[in-house]
């Protein structure tokens, strides 16, 4: 998007009261403004902060993760990524990804070699694993919507729902946690690993779950009235939700504000930087930072 179009974007929101200054909202820093790292990709998703605060990412048409490190550095990680989307780092220094290319679950070591986790549900093909989330106790919650891509043959599900799926750590088979969401699309919980947020974009609903030693949910509360690509937490409880923009909500759903994003779509969000303070956005052919009064969790 060119200079032009993002200060006539952000004019006209101003003029019409549909935006207000990032530091307005009590979670950004004081006098932070929105930085475009690059608009040269075709659709961003899935960002994921590895130990060292760097941060990764996928551009999933162009079927590439790509590296956003603490120097403020863009290089490419990876090519032939199976069509990743939601990514998540593991304990050990893997980038576990939703491979939705043949609806898998991988595992991607720092020096690029996959390992398949998963590749169906009681022998039918995923609908195309989205996001995901590790517990702490090294078992994998994702969703599984629907989403038609055009290098897929097949033009409807085998699956009959949009469910959402937990692989407990070490565990060959997926154990179905919710089959009752319209089309469940954003995942995180809790650091202490005890609450499970999952966004219904279609329902325009994000829900908390309580997490059980076995990993099933139980316990399943409207947290606030609004779906979401992405999701995130900060180290306060706030929870970030994506589309138009980003909007915070506190640990009660509240809503603090709404951080505007001049493009047509923010699908995910997470914070990086060796403090964890800046926020990392992917939206649509660009990706963005802010710097940030709160640290993240991840």
């Amino acid at each position: 998007m060119s200079r032009i179009v993002t200060l006539i974007f952000f004019l006209t929101r101003s003029l019409f009261g549909f935006t207000q200054q990032p530091d307005s909202i009590p979670v950004v820093a004081k006098g932070a403004v929105l930085h475009r790292v690059s608009d040269q990709f075709k659709f961003t998703e899935g960002p994921a902060v590895d130990k060292s605060g760097a941060i990764y990412f996928t551009d999933q048409p162009n079927d590439k993760i790509w590296k956003y490190g603490t120097d403020g550095k863009l290089t490419l990680f990876l090519e032939k990524t199976g069509r990743s989307n939601g990514l998540f780092f593991d304990k050990k220094g893997a980038l576990l990804a939703c491979a939705d290319e043949k609806n898998e679950l991988w595992a991607i070591s720092p020096k690029g070699d996959v390992t398949v986790l998963l590749t169906d549900f009681m022998g039918q093909r995923f609908n195309g694993p989205n996001d995901l989330w590790l517990h702490p106790n090294g078992g994998i919650y994702f969703t599984d919507p629907y989403y038609q891509r055009d290098y897929w043959e097949r033009k409807k599900p085998d699956l009959a729902k949009q469910n959402v799926y937990f692989l407990p750590k070490g565990k060959q088979q997926a154990v179905l946690v919710d089959s009752t969401l319209m089309q469940p699309n954003g995942i995180v919980g809790s650091p202490d690993g005890k609450f499970l947020y999952v966004a219904d974009i279609r329902a325009n609903k994000t829900y908390k779950y309580a997490i059980a030693a076995d990993g099933s949910l139980s316990n399943r509360q409207l947290h606030v009235s609004q779906g979401s690509d992405g999701i995130t937490l900060d180290a306060q409880g706030n929870l970030y939700l994506t589309g138009r923009g980003v909007t915070v909500y506190d640990p009660n759903g509240t809503k603090l504000g709404t951080i505007a994003v001049p493009s047509r779509w923010v699908g995910n969000v997470c914070f990086g930087g060796k403090d964890r303070r800046t926020l990392f956005i992917t939206a649509s052919e660009s990706v963005y930072t802010l710097a940030m009064r709160v640290k993240g969790v991840e």
